[in-house]
């Protein structure tokens, strides 16, 4: 299309007159070879403005966004292959270096051109031009340098630490072996360590979780080792409490300071993997179920006597004596409302059915229960509750299979 007719010339040099396997480059002129480069220059100046003509007179964002990203990625490909060229090049003739120099830094401001004024434009999935890989790896290397010294002396976690500067080592070795890199990364990766140079140090033993911890969530650092560090930093903070209870409010705390945390909008570092947060989340809520599943097995065992005590519960003297059930109020609200829908009960209404049965229910932690907060409930099932009510469900017909 457009960006392609403009970069004829230019291409046609590359990939013709100066392709070390098309034209021996030693049998041209020095006059020829200043010929060129003078050529460079002017063409340089007509892409320029041919690309402000077209870019700035157009007025519908699809067909600006296909004339830029078209420009860029032939722009890069080009640049690949002048760089490509120059490596091969074993002459020393002074006019052949000035050649390739020039034709590079003229490439190189087309692209900055684009690259600054058409930004908003240009797709996130760009390729990194090979000139601008250079800076960024020098630009990085010094920072995580001096980051590397500083982290010897706070109080994060060296492990998790020690983590994401190796991540950070293994991208800028990645401009070291030229491999491709987006725009979309490099600026991921810069942001990351822009704000690790202002992360402050947490110090304060009450902080549940640390300053980097939340600094990695805000930039959704969804990497697999950052996912098995944090649940294992969970499962490890956890792990302290003998009680299944105390484990269970542990957890729940938890998760709750998890889910304050915020995230920045539109962030990842792989767009392939899962979200952070949203992995993270169900990794908290099958914890939580796993947890409370093995609480209810525990304070009434299917197998077990019913007769036997339950902990934790105080049943007062004098008080009519209650059916103990040991799933939640929205659990028993799913199952009653699912004897209702299927009439293996049969009342006037359903608030008929929770009202008759619900005053003679209890629960390990709730004696008295409001029947017309259980019918609420029952509307708005959880899905971790129908789970819990599905398992229970099976292990009856497993248990009347038996008899």
């Amino acid at each position: 299309m457009c960006g392609r007719y403009t970069l004829e010339w230019l291409d046609s040099l590359i990939t013709i007159s100066l392709n070390p396997e098309k034209t021996n480059l030693n049998q041209l002129s020095d006059d020829e070879i200043h010929f060129v480069i003078s050529k460079i220059t002017d063409e340089k100046g007509k892409i320029l403005s041919s690309f402000k003509n077209q870019i700035f007179g157009l007025t519908q964002e699809k067909q600006i966004t296909l004339i830029v990203n078209q420009a860029h990625s032939s722009l890069v490909i080009l640049l690949d292959q002048v760089l490509e060229y120059q490596k091969a090049q074993v002459s020393g003739r002074t006019a052949l270096k000035q050649l390739f120099k020039v034709l590079i830094n003229s490439i190189d401001e087309l692209l900055s051109f684009i690259e600054v004024r058409c930004f908003t434009y240009l797709s996130p999935n760009e390729r990194v031009p090979a000139t601008y890989r250079l800076r960024a790896k020098n630009e990085f290397k010094i920072n995580i340098e001096k980051l590397s010294i500083r982290l010897a002396y706070q109080a994060w976690d060296k492990c998790l630490a020690d983590m994401v500067l190796n991540s950070l080592q293994i991208f800028i070795n990645r401009f070291k072996d030229d491999l491709p890199v987006t725009f979309n990364e490099l600026l991921y990766q810069r942001e990351l360590l822009k704000e690790l140079e202002l992360l402050e140090d947490s110090k304060n033993e009450n902080c549940v979780f640390s300053s980097l911890n939340e600094l990695l969530i805000y930039l959704n650092y969804n990497t697999k080792s950052y996912v098995n560090y944090f649940t294992k930093m969970v499962a490890e903070k956890i792990k302290g409490f003998e009680s299944i209870s105390d484990k269970l409010d542990s957890l729940l705390f938890l998760f709750k300071e998890f889910n304050q945390m915020h995230r920045k909008p539109g962030v990842i570092l792989h767009a392939q993997y899962s979200d952070l947060k949203t992995e993270l989340a169900n990794w908290f809520t099958q914890e939580i179920f796993y947890l409370e599943k093995k609480l209810h097995l525990n304070i009434v065992p299917l197998n077990g006597n019913p007769k036997q005590s339950v902990p934790g519960v105080v049943i007062e003297k004098g008080l009519p004596q209650k059916l103990l059930c040991i799933l939640s109020v929205d659990q028993m609200a799913l199952i009653l409302r699912s004897t209702d829908d299927l009439k293996i009960v049969t009342a006037r209404s359903l608030n008929s059915v929770f009202k008759t049965i619900v005053p003679h229910l209890s629960t390990p932690y709730q004696e008295n229960i409001s029947y017309d907060s259980m019918r609420s409930k029952s509307y708005t099932a959880e899905t971790r509750d129908k789970e819990i009510v599905i398992q229970t469900l099976e292990q009856m017909i497993k248990k009347v299979r038996e008899y």
